[in-house]
């Protein structure tokens, strides 16, 4: 090992044992960035909330032009970008239709509006734009049985939120904030849902690293769930709201295929990548075009 790097860099040293660790989902945002790296080369890119850099990092090292932001950007460290405080309930301080990509890594099950973040999410990326979201993975058989047993958040390791594990404070004593910890964890229906009322549509499931147990699960459960989801959704097909065929085809059909998706059933983290296709103003106003009374008679 050189020397000098070690004497001069550690805090770099530091931040790669996880980016090039696979139990870090840090290990697959460095992946997807090196593989469509001529891509994102120029492009504007949010990275939020930035954390201690590692991200920022890599994408400025491929060439895109990034914008970090987080609630305590005194603990972001990387020679040549700064980070700028945000938070999702005051908005990005970017204006309108700003950057081609919005990466919010292990972020959005800290924020109690999920909703409000995806429309703050589609107000800054310009149509067309990719979102890709990170976040413990809520819909996996690990997490479900998790649920069923204590609502916790951890199978066997971790109490359900509390006021004890679920408040994150700034130990260096700069500011009062609280950083929420996981306190909405979120699992894929509802992301999904929340990203189509802000104009999104998933593009493509990433892969992270698998959970024994929920394998374990999935080879014993499989056949009942895909089993009972289908039902649901014949069911929903047939006696749902006064919607057209295709419609109903393209919404269930979909919601159907994530709830049966291998990849989401045993992975710890979901890892999501969407692509703007409407302003969240326009989405309602197409959303409203399609339903018949909000459901009033």
């Amino acid at each position: 090992m050189d020397e000098n790097n070690t004497i001069i860099n550690p805090f770099k040293q530091h931040l790669m044992k996880y980016e090039d660790n696979p139990k870090s989902i840090k290990f697959y945002i460095k992946r997807f960035i090196v593989r469509n790296r001529e891509k994102i080369r120029g492009m504007t890119i949010i990275d939020f909330p930035a954390g201690n850099g590692v991200t920022s990092r890599i994408i400025k090292e491929y060439g895109a032009h990034v914008y970090p932001f987080d609630l305590f950007p005194e603990y972001f460290n990387v020679e040549g970008l700064s980070c700028r405080r945000a938070t999702i309930a005051e908005g990005l301080p970017v204006k309108d239709n700003f950057a081609d990509m919005l990466i919010c890594q292990e972020g959005i099950e800290h924020f109690s509006d999920q909703l409000e973040a995806f429309k703050e999410f589609s107000r800054v990326l310009k149509t067309g734009g990719m979102l890709l979201i990170t976040t413990p993975n809520y819909s996996n058989l690990r997490a479900k049985l998790s649920y069923l047993l204590s609502e916790s958040e951890r199978f066997g390791s971790m109490m359900a939120p509390n006021e004890l594990d679920s408040i994150w404070m700034n130990q260096q004593k700069i500011s009062n904030e609280i950083y929420y910890g996981h306190i909405s964890l979120i699992g894929i229906q509802k992301l999904r849902f929340f990203a189509r009322l802000a104009g999104f549509k998933i593009t493509k499931i990433h892969p992270t690293k698998t959970k024994s147990t929920s394998v374990g699960l999935f080879l014993f459960l499989y056949p009942f769930i895909v089993l009972f989801n289908w039902l649901t959704y014949r069911k929903n097909l047939k006696k749902g709201r006064k919607y057209s065929k295709e419609i109903k085809n393209e919404v269930y059909g979909e919601m159907f295929s994530l709830s049966i998706n291998p990849r989401i059933l045993t992975c710890g983290n979901l890892m999501v990548e969407f692509v703007k296709e409407n302003d969240s103003d326009d989405m309602a106003e197409i959303l409203k075009s399609r339903d018949i009374g909000f459901g009033i008679t």
